[in-house]
Order: structure tokens, then C-alpha cells, then sequence
């Protein structure tokens, strides 16, 4: 008899075990976070994002573009998404993350940043305690993170890129947008200089013309600046790019054989390799803001 009760108590026991192990909240994986950027506008930098993120979606990552070009944001004319709120809702604790998400092609998730995160310096330290812990949630619902920052080294776009683990900086080889790269890259580089730098050169006549900017940028970052950036690759200049950008549909999507959108699959492809031979601890969208909130408060 006292065998069958202990028998039964293990067995209650167990039961318990397994109900509190049911109702425990998945582990979350913190996603990885790019901030995209360039040294100057007109390189194609927004269109690149968006079709990049979907290029990543489609080979089944769960993907999340953070729009945070404040000065010129146009993923709604790539996308044909207009999110209702932003992030900055979410700041003032008028809305949650769930209710700033909007839904791009695939299955993207676009999430509009808002001017009032470049506030964060001026944020009591409550309400930017709650909002970063919230930032947990959105963590929880991608795999990959791609920041659309502005162009230029201004403050705003700064306070971005030099908070994150990766940074993408796009250019063409125009002599103007590398010269601009390349003060992107040294500025970076004297900000944080644990930032890994991955170039992408844009609307290039072939691949031996991307690789030759590259290695330019490549030869005065070890020489002047003693740091080393990547080559994720280049995209090919095609007429389809502008003509997908009228049409509002991804170029990925709408011409998936043009050169443009094979360029950006080897981008997809390249960057996927990187993060799987040589990845980062992850700090999640959590942790860039974290960072962010104190190189702000630090320049105060």
C-alpha cells in the first residue's frame, strides 16, 4: 500500500513538473542586428535593405527591417507599407511592440523607428528601462534584424551604427560616395572599433569593378586607420532596380532573374556563411539600444 502511494506521488510530482514546464515562456534567441548604412545618399542604400531582408526571408529566416533613416525614410515607396505607429509610441508607452509591426512581402516585419528615439539621452530612467526591457518581445520575433540608417556620419545615424556589433556600409564607385565611405568607415572606427564593417558596393558595371573599390577602401583602412573591413560583395547597375521602385515591388520579387536581384541572393547568401563561420554573441535589438541610450547619454 505505501509502494502504490509513493508510486502516486511521484507521479503527481511529475505531472506538476511538466505543467510548470508547459507554461514556461520559450528561450529566446536574440537575433542578429545589421545596421545598413552609407557614407552619402543616392547609393541605393533603402532599396538594398528591403530586398536584402526579403532575399533572407524567403530562404526561411524570420526577418525584421527597423526603418531608422529619419531624414529621408522611403521604405513605404519600396514596400508600399505605411506603418500606423513606431517605435516611439512604444518610448512614450502608448503602444506596444505588437502594435507597431506592419507586414512586408514574405513575411518581412517593418517596424518604423520614429524621431523620438534619438530622444533616449532625455528619457526618464524608468520609462527607458520599460521600453528597453519591452524591446525583449520584439526580440523574440525574428531571427535577423536589418537597420536602415540614415546617410552621412551625423549624429542621429551614428548613434545607430556605432552601437551595433555589424555594420554594412553601401557605396557605388562613384569617387564621391567611397570618399564618403571611407570617412564612415574612420569615423566608426574611432567611435567603436570592436564594430565588425562589411562593404557592399552598389550598382557596379561587373564584379571586377566592385572588387577594385573594395580593395581601395580596403588598402587606406589599414594604412591610416589600422582596421580591417570585409567584402559582403556588389550588386550590378540594372534598369529593372528604378523600374521596380515605380511599380512598389521589391525587385526580388518582381524580377527575381534580373542581375540586381542575383547580386543581392550572393549578398543574402554571403551573409548567411558569415554569421554561421564567424558569429558574434548576440545582444539582440535589446542590447543595440542598450548601447545606444549610453553613448547618448555619454555626449551630454
Amino acid at each position: 500500500m505505501m509502494t502504490e502511494i509513493s508510486q502516486f506521488r511521484d507521479q503527481a510530482q511529475r505531472l506538476r513538473q511538466l505543467a510548470q514546464e508547459a507554461n514556461k515562456p520559450a528561450t529566446i534567441v536574440d537575433p542578429r542586428v545589421i545596421t545598413i548604412s552609407s557614407g552619402k545618399g543616392g547609393v541605393g542604400k533603402t532599396n538594398l535593405t528591403v530586398n536584402l531582408g526579403i532575399a533572407l526571408a524567403q530562404k526561411g529566416i524570420r526577418v525584421g527591417i527597423l526603418d531608422a533613416d529619419l531624414g529621408l525614410a522611403n521604405l513605404d515607396i519600396v514596400l508600399g507599407v505605411i506603418p500606423e505607429y513606431n517605435l516611439s509610441h512604444v518610448l512614450r508607452g502608448e503602444k506596444s511592440i505588437q502594435d507597431v509591426v506592419a507586414m512586408g512581402p514574405a513575411g518581412v516585419k517593418i517596424f518604423a523607428g520614429g524621431s523620438g528615439l534619438y530622444d533616449l539621452a532625455n528619457v526618464p530612467q524608468a520609462q527607458l528601462v520599460r521600453f528597453i526591457d519591452g524591446l525583449r518581445d520584439l526580440d523574440g520575433m525574428i531571427d535577423v534584424c536589418l537597420i536602415d540608417t540614415g546617410a552621412g556620419i551625423g549624429r542621429q545615424v551614428m548613434s545607430f551604427v556605432s552601437a551595433s556589433q555589424e555594420a554594412v556600409i553601401v557605396t557605388t564607385p562613384e569617387p564621391t560616395a567611397v570618399t564618403d565611405a571611407y570617412g564612415m568607415i574612420k569615423v566608426l572606427h574611432e567611435s567603436n572599433p570592436q564594430t565588425r564593417i562589411k562593404i557592399v558596393v552598389n550598382m557596379v558595371n561587373d564584379a571586377s569593378e566592385g572588387w577594385a573599390v573594395f580593395e581601395r577602401l580596403k588598402t587606406v583602412s589599414q594604412q591610416f586607420l589600422n582596421t580591417g573591413i570585409s567584402y559582403l560583395g556588389s550588386v550590378e547597375e540594372d534598369p529593372t532596380v528604378s523600374k521596380s521602385v515605380r511599380e512598389q515591388r521589391p525587385i526580388v520579387i518582381g524580377y527575381p532573374n534580373s542581375h540586381a536581384s542575383r547580386g543581392i541572393f550572393r549578398l543574402a547568401e554571403e551573409l548567411l556563411r558569415v554569421g554561421a563561420t564567424d558569429p558574434l554573441p548576440r545582444e539582440g535589438i535589446k542590447g543595440i539600444f542598450q548601447r545606444m541610450a549610453r553613448r547618448l547619454q555619454r555626449s551630454f
